[in-house]
């Protein structure tokens, strides 16, 4: 996106990605050999999920977020207005290079964030661990993933860091089969609550085989399929609508997640629970 578009129309969390990628783009021919864009930044030029930044409660504008640069070794760090500094004098930093880049790779940003929640760490190690599967109507099947859980569990061991214990415990909990953050989240939210944890992104098909549905997170074995409604997805809502449909129509009990469901976490459960408990019952 170029600098100068409009962003109106994303939604916070997308318009701070944007902001930071091209912070980070603009910041790029300045780096030293021994330097390298890092930490958020990096997440937003790998695309991946963030936490919202905020300022008195509210999404701070992503043009006054810092451009955070990673210095090697010994040399100098960045002294510079909009520029969080940083220092790596581990061995085990590893790097890409894309065009015109320097980045952190996917296992070095990582582990760079355990200041982060778990739960957002989740997200990100969700991310870069998806595995692009076959299956009916998806695209970029056999894309390789950005890394896998045993690189990042290995970078997380390599060296002592900040966060270490969070970063432990996000790794128990990434799996490879998230398509969002809001999937990865709630998730986590599933599993603390003591809920058996669901399946992601299954296919459901019926008795005689005809493809059904794909849904976010499912218990194929109680017919219970959990559903989160983005409003990013608006423009699939005619789709969402008869999907769900011919879940209900074949024995399915589809719980939808909307944001504001989502942030009345202790409501959410108690449907997933009810919905499970009235399943088993029925069985």
């Amino acid at each position: 996106m170029r600098p100068d578009a409009d962003r109106s129309d994303l939604d916070p969390f997308e318009r701070q990605r944007v902001e930071r990628k091209i912070r980070a783009y603009e910041y790029a021919p300045r780096l030293r050999p021994d330097q390298f864009l890092s930490h958020e930044s990096a997440v937003a030029l790998w695309g991946g999920p963030l936490p919202l930044a905020l300022i008195d409660g509210k999404p701070a504008d992503g043009r006054t977020l810092a451009v955070h640069v990673t210095t090697l070794g010994t040399g100098p760090m960045v002294r510079a207005v909009g520029v969080h500094a940083h220092r790596d004098r581990s061995t085990t930093a590893r790097l890409a290079r894309p065009p015109g880049l320097t980045l952190a790779a996917p296992e070095t940003t990582f582990v760079s964030l355990g200041h982060w929640s778990v739960i957002d760490l989740v997200a990100l190690g969700d991310y870069f661990c998806r595995a692009w599967r076959t299956g009916y109507g998806r695209s970029d099947a056999g894309k390789r993933p950005y890394s896998t859980i045993e690189r990042l569990r290995e970078a997380v061991g390599s060296t002592r860091r900040l966060g270490a214990s969070r970063l432990r415990e996000a790794l128990e909990l990434v799996r490879e089969d998230s398509w969002s953050a809001r999937e990865s989240q709630l998730r986590c939210r599933i599993v603390w609550a003591g809920l058996p944890e669901p399946e992601l992104n299954p296919d459901i098909y019926t008795d005689d085989g005809r493809f059904l549905a794909c849904t976010d997170l499912a218990y194929p074995e109680w017919k219970v399929a959990i559903e989160y409604q983005s409003t990013l997805h608006a423009g699939r809502y005619a789709q969402d609508v008869e999907r769900i449909a011919a879940l209900r129509a074949a024995g399915w009990t589809v719980i939808e997640v909307t944001s504001a469901l989502f942030a009345r976490p202790d409501e959410l459960i108690r449907r997933i629970r009810d919905a499970l408990a009235a399943s088993r019952s029925a069985r």
